[in-house]
């Protein structure tokens, strides 16, 4: 793990000392729009973009999930980075496929030569002006849903939808801050305080969010929105990663009947259980992560209860 500054890569965790050993996510920085409209400066067009994403990030893996529920395989390509990120951060094994870049750094740097700042997944590239257009998965994620309805091979109602969206902002906010974000909090935690400033809240939004859907099998309005999206690529990880490995312990998503009744059900839309790679997930976490496992094994279970239904 590590960062750049002014264009070179540096080693180094996330500095807890200034923030009371709480972990506090740095902001992304490319922040441009694909936009339906042909005039605009990133018009949506098939075959010009191409996503790079990691499988175990719970943030890259909202994209995949909306690019799998539009059938967007063909208008936007993805480049899948190497399960463990160690020194020089995110790689590619092979070489990725547009510059034959090593690193997800050089991507960056490729798009702007004195770049400061963290390397995340996802990434959403135009290929067509060499240009990273943005790095933030809640807006690449909104872009597939709105952007691209021409070029999709799948029928799916907004998962934004008008009059739904200040009941899903409401509940985004919440959900990000206490589960999305809230798993890495009590995580990346180092010091007891700050943990236990972020595990308690946690399962009281997962308490929250069982007793909502006993009101019916999505979160909003009856329907899939993205809500149901950005809560599922938490959710999914939930037992095999975050209530052991980052001492999320109080219950598991098993133990809540309606929240796993609702990964599964996110989990048999079609396309969806492509996207879901346990291994993946659990080898970058349980190896990149050298000062919380510093001996780097990988547990073997459990035994994840996602399961493909027969089609």
């Amino acid at each position: 793990m590590g960062m750049l500054v002014e264009g070179l890569w540096q080693e180094g965790w996330y500095d807890t000392k200034k923030t009371g050993g709480a972990f506090a996510r740095p902001e992304t920085q490319f922040r441009a729009r694909v936009e339906a409209r042909s005039d605009a400066p990133f018009a949506a067009e098939a075959g010009r973009y191409h996503l790079y994403v990691s499988l175990a990030c719970p943030w890259a893996h909202r994209t995949l999930v909306v690019r799998a529920l539009k059938g967007l395989d063909e208008a936007i390509s993805v480049t899948v980075v190497d399960p463990l990120m160690l020194e020089g951060g995110w790689k590619f094994a092979p070489s990725e496929p547009l510059f034959g870049a090593r690193y997800l750094h050089e991507i960056y740097t490729r798009a702007v030569p004195t770049y400061s700042g963290r390397v995340t997944v996802p990434v959403l590239w135009d290929k067509k002006t060499n240009a990273l257009v943005n790095n933030e998965s809640s807006e690449i994620l909104r872009m597939l849903d709105a952007a691209f309805d021409a070029q999709a091979k799948r029928p799916l109602p907004p998962l934004y939808p008008e009059p739904l969206r200040a009941e899903i902002d409401a509940l985004n906010t919440r959900v990000y801050d206490t589960v999305n974000n809230g798993v890495y909090k009590a995580g990346f935690a180092t010091t007891q305080e700050a943990y236990e400033a972020s595990v308690a809240p946690l399962f009281d939004t997962l308490d929250f969010l069982e007793a909502r859907l006993a009101g019916g099998e999505w979160l909003v309005g009856g329907q899939l929105t993205e809500a149901d999206v950005r809560l599922f690529t938490t959710l999914v990880r939930f037992d095999a990663v975050y209530h052991g490995h980052f001492k999320c312990n109080f219950r598991r998503i098993v133990d809540y009947p309606r929240l796993q009744a609702h990964t599964q059900r996110v989990f048999d839309i079609p396309g969806v259980a492509e996207t879901v790679d346990f291994d993946h997930i659990k080898r970058h976490y349980y190896v990149s992560h050298k000062h919380l496992n510093p001996t780097q094994i990988v547990p073997r279970g459990p035994v994840p209860l996602m399961a493909r239904t027969p089609r």
